[in-house]
């Protein structure tokens, strides 16, 4: 198969842990942490949007395209995930697939990218059509490859359906996971001022 993705960096949420702050942009070593995201991470040239609510202006320095949630109320990180979808079947209509990423996971792996297009690719034939990230056996919902191709059940399943995890979607399909691994574990995020304080041990 061949698998042509375009990205989408999931900064959306309400960030209630961290008192409603923007923890991709938190500073982490002097950067925001979304400039650690995306000068860690080998995007290769794909195209990239910031998916972020609120005012956009916020995120101008990094000169990416940036929608709010396509479905209104917060409804999490699906919400995120088929506004990327969205965007990348209108505005990039080559892609056949796109990536989700968090932007408070300063510590991703700079082979993230292809390792989830290849994943996929030697699964296709049995059936899978998502991918999703794994460490230390635990999954990582949000850091996923996904075909533009689900976008229409996606958006049905989060307005008919009332779905808001992540899980509760990638059921109705076949998933499979890649494994990572690294120190710190690769897909340690930053929700609460603690997590701050442990990641500037590695940044």
């Amino acid at each position: 198969m061949n698998i042509k993705s375009a990205v989408v960096l999931l900064a959306g949420g309400q960030a209630r842990r961290m008192g409603g702050r923007d923890k991709s942009l938190m500073m982490l070593a002097g950067k925001p942490v979304l400039r650690h995201v995306l000068d860690r991470v080998d995007f290769d040239g794909r195209p990239l949007m910031i998916n972020a609510n609120g005012d956009p202006s916020r995120y101008a320095e990094f000169g990416l395209p940036i929608r709010a949630d396509v479905i209104d109320g917060f409804a999490g990180p699906l919400a995120g995930i088929v506004t990327g979808l969205e965007w990348v079947a209108a505005n990039h209509p080559e892609c056949t697939h796109m990536i989700s990423l968090a932007t408070d996971a300063p510590f991703l792996p700079f082979d993230l990218i292809a390792r989830l297009e290849m994943g996929l690719d030697a699964w296709v034939d049995t059936g899978a059509n998502i991918a999703q990230a794994m460490s230390f056996t635990r999954r990582h919902p949000v850091f996923a490859i996904w075909p533009v191709a689900l976008t229409a059940a996606l958006r049905h399943a989060l307005i008919d359906d009332g779905l808001r995890k992540i899980d509760d979607f990638t059921d109705r399909h076949q998933c499979i996971t890649v494994e990572f691994t690294g120190e710190p574990d690769p897909f340690m995020n930053l929700n609460r001022p603690d997590d701050f304080d442990l990641a500037k041990k590695f940044a």
